[in-house]
């Protein structure tokens, strides 16, 4: 009988081992049965996926916890990816990561729909609306944590200062309206959704514990009942687009338990990313003293001009050295996968002439984080935080980006691409801007210690949208008109 025990290894080993057919990109199983590199690859996805494409070139695929990903990295590739919905589909693993995270299903997800809405209400005059509201939150936060008549210097760190104030601004404005009673104040929500938010990539990779799943969902409940009340009514305080997402739902036949989930879905999408941005930005801004004259020198000068209490918030308000220091700090600190499920055989046809064969039921990725935003070839010293990387010499946009000779069409990629590109965009870049507006004209802000350094990115979070830091930045801050 010891026989038997070599017989089912051998077995389990043909099983489950796969060959890489003829036209496949390269294929890189790793040493651990099943396991393969998912350990490597959820511990710094970013180094590990350097190291095989360094291995491997532009294109190759890896075994990890018993799914195959292809990770393509030519950007001149890209749009093969992004405009064959029928071949690649990015609602199923969306579907995973709702039932994952939040524990949520949707009987009918129709992101096409959902889309439309967010279109209209994230667009266009409705924008004009949003941006007001969100303005008038912030100024009245920041009134709320420096008073104008505060003598003091304030100490605090970056991260939790920007994070804090822009999630509850952002509540306010799109969820919990301005009642501020016991179920919708939004430091209560700020300080549970923190809570989930510490395990949220774990979540994503279902790699909790048992009695740290307990603890997960304990928080999930809670916030659920925090969130329940929102966008119910026209009475609620909420948005406009938050009551038609609650319609919605309402017409899919989705319960009301299952539409406050989806609710705290929807809280992360727009609030998860719009403060560890600010506070990146803010960081290299301070740490950059040059960097740092720049803009304070755009923003004085449009304060000059201002006509109304709110010039930042309307697009047509041109910054073009803010912008650059937006997109450069977005380059180094946005990093999510564009990830699409293969449904279908799929011929991919690369830019350099190149064919591989995708094979369905696979799962393909791309990570413009590590090609084109870090790639030395498209942005020179990729590592160095340069702010006018993004202006030309005379002071304009700069758009000409090249690899391999090449212009480039993505030569960044943060908010993502095609018809799953981020909607709220234009939302959240005045929404930075406004803050980081207020922040350096209405406030004198400073590091603590002259010669304090960003902190190091937490590398487990790469693939879910702007890193986060490893530690904070400690800032002192006073109101200007009171010194």
């Amino acid at each position: 009988m010891i026989w038997i025990v070599p017989v089912l290894v051998l077995l389990c080993f043909l099983l489950t081992h796969r060959w890489r057919y003829k036209a496949e990109p390269p294929l890189d199983r790793g040493l651990i049965p099943w396991l393969g590199h998912a350990l490597e690859f959820g511990k710094d996805a970013a180094k590990f996926i350097t190291r095989m494409k360094l291995k491997h070139g532009n294109i190759f695929t890896v075994r990890a916890a018993g799914r195959y990903v292809t990770l393509l990295l030519d950007p001149h590739s890209y749009d093969e990816v992004i405009n064959d919905p029928d071949s690649l589909d990015f609602g199923r693993y969306a579907q995973v990561l709702m039932e994952r995270i939040f524990n949520l299903r949707l009987p009918l997800h129709q992101p096409e729909k959902a889309k439309a809405m967010m279109k209209r209400h994230f667009m266009g005059a409705s924008l004009s609306t949003l941006n007001s509201t969100m303005s008038r939150n912030l100024e009245t936060l920041l009134k709320t944590e420096m008073p104008l008549n505060q003598r003091n210097w304030k100490e605090e760190g970056l991260f939790q200062l920007s994070y804090s104030l822009l999630f509850k601004a952002g509540y306010l404005t799109l969820f919990g309206g301005e009642q501020n009673n016991n179920s919708t104040d939004p430091s209560r929500v700020y300080e549970e959704y923190k809570k989930l938010e510490g395990v949220l990539c774990s979540l994503a990779r279902g790699t909790l514990r048992k009695e740290e799943k307990r603890t997960a969902q304990s928080i999930q409940r809670k916030l659920w009942e925090l969130l329940a009340p929102a966008g119910l009514t026209e009475e609620s305080g909420s948005s406009p687009w938050l009551h038609a997402y609650r319609r919605l739902l309402k017409e899919d036949g989705v319960d009301e338990e299952m539409q406050s989930r989806a609710v705290l879905m929807q809280l992360w999408a727009t609030q998860g990313n719009v403060g560890p941005a600010a506070f990146w930005l803010l960081g290299y801004l301070l740490t950059n003293p040059e960097a740092l004259t720049a803009v304070k020198r755009e923003f004085g000068q449009i304060s000059q001009m201002a006509s109304s209490g709110t010039p930042l918030m309307d697009k047509s308000t041109k910054t073009p050295v803010f912008d650059s220091v937006l997109e450069e700090t977005l380059r180094l600190t946005a990093a999510p996968f564009i990830t699409r499920e293969v449904v279908r055989d799929k011929t991919l046809h690369m830019a350099d002439g190149q064919d591989y064969l995708l094979r369905k039921g696979d799962r393909l990725c791309l990570f413009p984080f590590v090609s084109p935003q870090m790639d030395p070839e498209v942005h020179p010293e990729p590592q160095k935080f340069k702010f006018n990387r993004f202006l030309n010499e005379d002071g304009s946009v700069k758009k000409d980006f090249y690899k391999g000779g090449k212009k480039l069409k993505y030569y960044t990629m943060p908010w993502g691409a095609g018809t799953n590109g981020c909607v709220g965009r234009q939302f959240a870049i005045n929404t930075i801007r406004k803050f980081v507006y207020v922040l350096l004209t209405s406030y004198d802000l400073e590091l603590c210690d002259s010669n304090a350094q960003l902190p190091e990115k937490d590398a487990s979070r790469y693939g879910f949208g702007m890193l986060q830091p490893q530690g904070d930045l400690l800032v002192r801050y006073t109101p200007r008109e009171t010194r």
